[in-house]
């Protein structure tokens, strides 16, 4: 009888010890996943904000392609600033317009320039993400930021960036310091507001007396790029002032396609007339024919 037990104790502790062995094997095998389930999410524009409207979420270029706005014909797109849900309107900087959106000497200005010092706090206006983060030869050092509704905000000629490309910002804080980089003459803040590549007058959006939203809801149809006839006149006078000039001085921040909006022309005739290229580095004090 007692042998009898002690088989049985003997063949119980086999059996267990492999029965949790099998289980450990198991276990120990990997989880395999189809090669769509192990492409990294980070690489998919569905985690960018308003992807529905943007084909892509470029990092590269300062500007987005523009979006054609004739298909507003006579209907108009409305919607919310923010939402109950995130953190509303911070202004950028309390400081007063120096310049406002519209028509200015010989070209269209298309934001509205706060005056500050160099070094002051710059907030973001709305929550968002980074889509541009560094230096450009007009803008200076510039920050755009794209926001859920499909707008995008603009912060340029700063003298310090304090964000990354892809980081996820909150209205209020501060993502750089105001300067006087780029094509810029004196410390300010230069504040744009985009939506599918074109300009807005921020004016409609806000109040700049009192550091505040207009309203919670944008209203856009054809009436709110009514400017862009105005900006064509602009360039068609300016052009027609410029032709008994025949070069053009290289100046700090001057770019071939800056220079070609300047003087109404385009900047495949300037590469032509001056034997260059679009990729050209320009040199300060370089004679541009045009």
């Amino acid at each position: 009888m007692k042998r009898f037990i002690l088989i049985f104790f003997l063949f119980t502790i086999h059996f267990s010890t492999n029965f949790l062995c099998a289980q450990t094997t198991i276990d120990t095998i990997p989880f395999t996943m189809d090669e769509d389930e192990m492409m990294d999410h980070t690489d998919s524009v569905i985690f960018f904000p308003a992807n529905g409207l943007y084909s892509g979420w470029d990092t590269t270029n300062i500007h987005t392609a523009k979006a054609d706005m004739k298909s507003l014909n006579d209907s108009v797109r409305e919607f919310a600033l923010y939402s109950e849900h995130n953190c509303g309107y911070v202004h950028p900087f309390s400081g007063r317009v120096t310049s406002k959106f519209g028509p200015r000497k010989k070209r269209y200005h298309y934001g509205v320039d706060i005056d500050l010092e160099t070094g002051d706090s710059v907030n973001v206006a709305f929550d968002g993400k980074i889509r541009i983060a560094k230096k450009s030869k007009s803008y200076g050092n510039v920050i755009v930021v794209r926001h859920d509704n499909g707008l995008e905000t603009y912060y340029a000629h700063l003298s310090k960036i304090n964000v990354v490309v892809g980081q996820e910002v909150f209205a209020g804080d501060v993502i750089g310091l105001g300067g006087n980089t780029g094509r810029s003459r004196g410390s300010h803040l230069h504040f744009e507001v985009r939506y599918l590549g074109h300009p807005i007058n921020p004016t409609e959006i806000i109040s700049f007396d009192d550091k505040k939203l207009v309203s919670n809801m944008l209203c856009i149809d054809m009436a709110t790029f009514d400017y862009v006839s105005e900006a064509k006149k602009a360039a068609a006078k300016n052009y027609a002032s410029s032709k008994g000039k025949k070069v053009h001085t290289v100046k700090k921040g001057d770019t071939l396609s800056g220079i070609a909006r300047r003087y109404g022309t385009t900047t495949k005739v300037l590469c032509k007339k001056n034997g260059i290229k679009a990729t050209s580095t320009l040199r300060l004090g370089q004679k541009i024919k045009l």
